[in-house]
């Protein structure tokens, strides 16, 4: 028998292999006590205690996601957002953190204005641009460094490993949201990442029924140590039965994220000068400014999220939405189901994306299906 550590296909469709034990199932029992017992020294002999730090099926979703991201440590969450949130818990007034311009538009909101009223500074830069990253940079105020790539909803690229360097090079941790990528495509934390980060509701479930967010640390060290004890205060883990359809959802992860990416990149050079598009936004295509680096740092696929600019403005955007049949009109991204989304108007009028933007979310249907109902979403709107 072979010594190697197994694939990362292996890990997730298996969930490290750990069934249920009384029975002898294929799947763990979800458990849903609350408290537990100690034993007659006054112990807690399984590191048990209460309900609100820990639960044995929540551990087993983090335990994969920490072996798929090569983690020390893993903390499951209620939603992404509660995950993201949870990292800059303990910054104090004065502290410095810096975010891409373009990014997950709850987050980026929550930055700037509730982050910002407890007195921390953010800066808001093109993480594409090496120069706008130093320019800010500030040693010893400088805390968190935060990057979403491929980032929502343009697609821009981050180097990872080139922005590990200047954030740890400054006193900062690096903390990458890696939604899009997914494990299939990118690792962090072998880039240099210190934390990544997962809404885990998206890929990760891949069925549009969780709620969950994830973080993984590369070392369970004294800031992990603080976010761990900010879950359990302030019980924002996540529930049980969440936590077992997240399982659920991991263990087809790399058929879902391989099959929906390929179908990406296939609609992706399909409408590539099409007479009613602007742009194809998606990094797997040659000409988009960070084919290169996610050549490099994403193995094996580019994603399944791209976007499509509309000639005709907003207007045009919104109608074209309106005449798919097989593309669901909805928010989020990551199930089975392909998503179609007019996003400017779900962030508002202070929102930076373009207003003749559509946002997709390939699902896992028939790639040639999908073609043909944006062919004639696209015609009826000539």
């Amino acid at each position: 028998m072979s010594n190697k550590p197994p694939h990362p296909e292996t890990i997730s469709a298996q969930a490290l292999g750990q069934g249920d034990v009384p029975s002898g199932g294929l799947v763990q029992a979800i458990h849903v006590a609350t408290t537990y017992e100690r034993d007659a020294d006054n112990q807690y002999p399984n590191g048990l205690i209460y309900g609100r730090p820990h639960n044995p099926t929540t551990r087993l979703a983090e335990n994969v996601v920490a072996a798929l991201e090569g983690g020390a440590g893993a903390l499951a969450f209620a939603s992404g957002m509660a995950a993201a949130v949870a990292v800059f818990e303990n910054l104090t007034n004065g502290d410095h953190v810096i975010a891409p311009k373009v990014m997950y538009w709850a987050l980026r909101d929550w930055l700037a204005v509730r982050l910002v009223a407890r007195g921390v500074k953010v800066s808001f830069v093109d993480m594409s641009d090496p120069a706008a990253l130093e320019a800010v940079l500030a040693k010893g105020s400088t805390k968190i460094v935060w990057i979403e790539t491929p980032a929502n909803p343009l697609w821009t690229i981050t180097d990872i490993a080139r922005v590990a360097n200047k954030a740890h090079g400054a006193g900062a941790i690096l903390v990458v949201d890696s939604t899009v990528a997914t494990p299939v495509f990118t690792n962090p934390l072998a880039l240099g990442a210190d934390i990544v980060m997962h809404s885990a509701t998206k890929y990760l479930n891949g069925h549009s029924d969780v709620l969950a967010g994830i973080l993984v640390t590369r070392e369970a060290d004294e800031i992990w140590e603080k976010i761990s004890s900010a879950r359990a205060s302030g019980g924002a883990i996540l529930g049980p039965q969440q936590a077992a359809l997240l399982v659920r959802g991991m263990r087809t992860l790399h058929l879902r994220v391989r099959s929906a990416s390929e179908a990406a990149l296939k609609i992706a050079a399909h409408f590539e000068g099409h007479p009613n598009i602007v742009e194809v936004l998606y990094p797997g295509l040659e000409n988009h400014p960070g084919h290169d680096i996610a050549v490099r740092q994403m193995q094996g696929g580019f994603g399944a999220m791209l976007s499509l600019r509309i000639k005709g403005g907003a207007a045009a955007a919104i109608q074209v939405a309106a005449n798919v049949k097989i593309w669901k009109r909805a928010t989020s991204l990551g199930g089975v189901e392909s998503l179609i989304e007019h996003r400017a108007s779900m962030e508002g009028p202070s929102t930076p994306v373009p207003e003749d933007l559509l946002r997709l979310s390939v699902g896992v249907e028939h790639v040639e299906d999908l073609i043909g109902d944006l062919q004639q979403a696209l015609a009826a709107d000539a």
